[in-house]
């Protein structure tokens, strides 16, 4: 059984333009990477947690505030190339993320150094345009910007 991630892909429209917000993965892994490395706010469930309560826990831990009030929308599955399966919901709202606090993890840092060090699980949060967000976000998640963008197209 695969690993699974749920999350919540926040939207907004401002002057007509759809933006999305994506959240920067913190540590020294992503410390230098910019394009490509960008990520729906979102991290794994187990078969006993609703996914829809896991990707509104995972916002609150990873951005530091609750995801606003609203209805999501789904925006199905898609697999990671490691396996893992993400399932994503839209939520139109607005928020700021100027200052965003995410929860920590522990790594070994140098590797092989035998040091543990704490990182936040996202360094920064910020809000792109579609067409910026496609050239920022994993190459996995693109999915859910196309699936976004008919729902968006729609929903106007």
């Amino acid at each position: 059984m695969p690993k699974r991630s749920a999350g919540l892909l926040l939207w907004r429209r401002r002057e007509g333009v759809v933006e999305v917000l994506l959240a920067h993965p913190g540590g020294p892994l992503f410390a230098r990477r910019d394009d490509g490395a960008w990520s729906v706010p979102k991290g794994e469930y187990t078969d006993d947690e609703e996914p829809l309560a896991a990707a509104r826990r995972e916002f609150l831990e990873e951005i530091g505030t609750a995801a606003p009030d609203g209805e999501p929308f789904p925006l199905g599955e898609a697999r990671q190339s490691s396996g893992k399966v993400n399932v994503v919901w839209a939520l139109r709202g607005d928020l700021d993320v100027t200052e965003v606090h995410s929860n920590l993890f522990s790594m070994e840092w140098p590797p092989r150094s035998g040091r543990h060090q704490e990182f936040p699980e996202i360094d920064r949060a910020a809000w792109f345009d579609l067409e910026t967000a496609r050239r920022k976000i994993f190459a996995s998640q693109l999915p859910f910007l196309d699936r976004l963008a008919e729902h968006a197209h729609d929903d106007r």
